[in-house]
């Protein structure tokens, strides 16, 4: 690809000098560089084109990475990664062993936070602020975070926060969904350089300590540029948390967005930016669907995407198809989502139930509390979420829900490993962090049938209940019609052997039977990990001379330690394995490949079991 101007970026230094036509083909090129980086690898896309300007301009304007830029969320980060000296690994993007998808300290010192959720930019940024502060360093920190984001209370709370500091911090909004009127958006160019200015600053400063002794006058004089400004800016807010707002200005233009930046590098105190960007900018297919081109596999740039039909349905779209269905039958069910409308399958589910269909937006506490409340007035609400997002309302989970025994159904995606996307976005916890709850229920199916059917079981559980799958595709299981639930904690012998009995939960029992094969190993689906099959541990306990529990969760407190602690309360004594994710964090990648460096493929179970038996069973 001919990239001449990319080619001579190796840090941010070398933007600085660059004349405005060398920045305006820079960005061009950048564009460029993202599509075809992308279409390689897949990823992240619409946003990251949104974003090229103002990255180049943030990277002009401050001294990183002595100031500190702080991305919020950090799939909008590729133009800085290429920035920041990784161009020439953009081809390992989300691959394994390659360049994360999200900002990560361990990979370049211009990440300085990990950003794999969202609304947590201003609260870090603030942090590292006040920190510079209290060691007398004379650095800019800013916050670039996705409107989207804003929803979100963790970002209002430090917005509050940093307003009662004084701290220097800017907060810049990068809102990708309002258009901008040209009129109205030339006006606002025009207040906002005016209002970044160091003598519009200073004459406002000066006359806030002159007439801070006259309080009346000084009152008056805050109301009347509060109201002046208000009536060109939505600024009104921000103005109140006690940030100086600036804004809307148009994120795609180099010339603004550089003097802007530059004069309000020189303010003191909170200062918030209004930026207004596109989703897909340059790319005609990504802006004329940003939703479709936010998360892309590959593809061939000059067509775009195009759909193929699946081999077999995900597990995310037999939870939708099973969500329809249920509504259909139940009209008590309310289905809640906090901003993940196509990610958790309910595209279908809030076309036909739009009454009963709650995108609260980037809010998990409030999610959980919401379908509290909704269960408390005799609905049945499911709140579909990535394991991942999850972790947020772990307190409203404990607090509102399972205190209370209401009936709210958790269905969660994503369970396990997740792939390209790393260890911000792996369910790797939620069997541990679930089963110490009273009163929940917590189901692993290990087919698209069974999920159906395990959903179902949950939904008419008069209590708390969750029930996990992972992304993607199951093993092709035959989906049968219908809604019938299976037996509250009942498990299901899957393969009957000798010596050895694997105990297998949700995602791994494709694998533990292909294993138990070579093994000649009784495998169990246990389905339940809360309550547990307990009749059936103590049965193939009994039966077999050493146990095994495999399961697409970290070991620590998951399944196998509930295996562990039923065998113990009876007294038995058994050898015992337990299989599950390490005690770290997974890097991204190929999930196969993951699965294999865990020993949690087919050939790491039975080399594990081999293993073992070697110890305690030798020939």
């Amino acid at each position: 690809m001919n990239a001449p101007l990319l080619e001579r970026i190796a840090s941010p230094a070398d933007l600085k000098g660059l004349g405005r036509n060398e920045l305006l083909a820079l960005a061009r090129e950048l564009r460029e560089y993202i599509i075809d980086t992308v279409s390689r690898t897949g990823g992240h896309l619409a946003s990251n084109l949104g974003v090229v300007e103002l990255t180049l301009a943030l990277h002009r304007v401050y001294d990183t990475p002595e100031d500190r830029i702080v991305w919020d969320v950090g799939h909008q980060t590729y133009a800085h990664k290429i920035l920041t000296g990784r161009r020439e690994r953009m081809h390992t993007l989300r691959q394994t062993d390659g360049l994360s998808g999200f900002p990560k300290r361990e990979e370049s010192v211009y990440d300085t936070f990990v950003a794999g959720h969202s609304s947590t930019s201003i609260s870090a940024a603030l942090g590292m602020a006040v920190a510079a502060r209290l060691k007398g360093e004379d650095r800019r920190v800013v916050a670039v975070i996705g409107d989207g984001a804003m929803t979100a209370g963790m970002a209002f709370e430090a917005l509050n926060n940093a307003g009662a500091t004084d701290a220097n911090l800017l907060v810049i909004l990068n809102d990708n969904e309002m258009s901008i009127s040209p009129n109205v958006g030339a006006l606002n160019t025009y207040l906002t350089r005016l209002l970044s200015g160091r003598f519009y600053n200073a004459v406002r400063r000066g006359g806030e300590r002159l007439l801070s002794s006259v309080p009346p006058l000084h009152e008056l004089a805050r109301r009347a540029e509060e109201h002046v400004k208000g009536m060109v800016t939505p600024g009104t807010l921000f103005e109140e948390f006690g940030f100086n707002y600036l804004g809307p200005i148009d994120g795609h233009d180099l010339d603004v967005l550089i003097e802007t930046l530059a004069n309000i590098r020189e303010l003191k105190g909170p200062q918030f930016l209004h930026v207004v960007t596109r989703k897909g900018k340059g790319y005609e297919p990504a802006e004329a669907n940003p939703c479709l081109y936010h998360g892309v596999g590959k593809f061939e740039p000059n067509a775009g995407l195009t759909a193929r039909p699946a081999a077999r349905p995900s597990y995310t779209e037999v939870f939708g198809q099973w969500l329809c269905d249920m509504a259909e039958a139940d009209e008590r069910l309310v289905g809640v989502t906090p901003a993940m409308c196509e990610g958790s399958g309910l595209v279908e589910f809030s076309r036909r139930f739009p009454k009963r269909y709650f995108d609260v937006g980037i809010a998990e506490q409030h999610a959980l509390t919401f379908a509290a409340g909704l269960a408390c007035e005799g609905r049945k609400p499911v709140v579909a979420i990535y394991s991942t997002f999850l972790q947020r309302a772990y307190d409203q989970l404990i607090h509102d829900v399972a205190l209370q025994k209401l009936p709210v159904l958790l269905a969660i995606d994503r369970a396990g490993l997740v792939g390209a996307d790393g260890p911000t976005h792996a369910g790797a916890f939620d069997l541990s962090f679930l089963r110490c709850v009273p009163n929940m229920l917590i189901a692993a199916p290990s087919d698209e049938n069974e999920c159906r059917r395990l959903l179902t079981t949950a939904y008419r559980h008069d209590g708390p209940s969750a029930v996990r799958y992972p992304r993607g595709s199951g093993p092709g299981a035959l989906i049968e019609p219908g809604l019938e639930p299976l037996p509250v904690g009942r498990g299901v012998v899957r393969r009957t052997g000798r010596k050895v009995a694997i105990l297998a939960f949700g995602s791994l029992v494709t694998q533990a039977l292909a294993a138990a094969e070579a093994l000649d190993a009784t495998v169990a689906d246990m389905r339940f990990v809360k309550p547990l099959d307990t009749a059936l541990v103590r049965e193939l306990a009994e039966q077999h001379e050493l146990l095994v529990t495999v399961e697409e969760n970290t070991l620590k407190g998951g399944a196998g330690s509930a295996v562990a602690e039923a065998v113990a309360d009876m007294g038995l004594i058994r050898p015992m394995l337990h299989l599950g994710l390490p005690d770290r964090f997974v890097e991204h990648g190929d999930h196969a490949v993951l699965l294999a460096r865990c020993g949690l493929d087919a050939a790491g179970i039975e080399a594990a079991i081999r293993a073992i038996l070697e110890k305690i069973l030798p020939e």
